[in-house]
């Protein structure tokens, strides 16, 4: 299936790898695909992203809200702990990302070299890829085609889409209102 990948998709997939293993998750999740895509600068998944009114920073801080082997929100909250309070309070005192470099600092047994499996959401979400590429009738798969199959699967991205009000069809219609040359491979 790779090999029917564009450039820039490869691309977003080895970034996606680099940014799992940057944030010491354990594997990679559609997340990490979701957050590369704006890697790209002037790209269409980005312009598509923020269409729908899904910016970078709420992907990057769902993610960090989201961390491996963090408490869950809702259970700290009944307990009277706001995370978002405790975040803005370590970032005052030790600087943006304090808690990021703490937790990347605290994995340092994960593994940093080799190979970095995906987890199930994201091979739904590249199988996705491929859906909406022979639907669309594209003989490549693009970052168009990732950016829907990772929206597509149960993830933070489909939860920004909704929170939002949007659907995958929103997503769909703004990439056909700003389509342009197929990507080159």
């Amino acid at each position: 299936m790779f090999e029917r990948f564009t450039y820039q998709a490869r691309r977003v997939v080895v970034l996606a790898q680099e940014d799992a293993r940057a944030r010491a998750a354990e594997h990679i999740g559609p997340e990490h695909l979701l957050v590369c895509l704006w890697e790209d600068p002037g790209g269409l998944p980005a312009a598509v992203l923020a269409d729908v009114g899904i910016e970078r920073d709420a992907v990057t801080s769902a993610i960090a809200d989201a961390g491996e082997g963090l408490p869950d929100r809702d259970a700290l909250a009944a307990l009277g702990i706001d995370l978002d309070e405790v975040r803005r309070r370590a970032e005052q005192s030790f600087g943006p990302g304090a808690l990021d470099r703490a937790a990347r600092r605290l994995s340092g047994r994960r593994r940093r070299w080799g190979h970095m499996p995906f987890d199930r959401e994201t091979k739904r979400a590249l199988e996705q890829a491929l859906r909406e590429a022979v639907r669309r009738g594209d003989r490549h798969i693009g970052t168009e085609h990732v950016l829907l199959g990772a929206l597509a699967v149960d993830g933070i991205g489909a939860r920004l889409l909704a929170a939002r009000g949007r659907t995958l069809d929103d997503v769909r219609a703004a990439l056909a209102r700003r389509a342009r040359p197929a990507e080159g491979a």
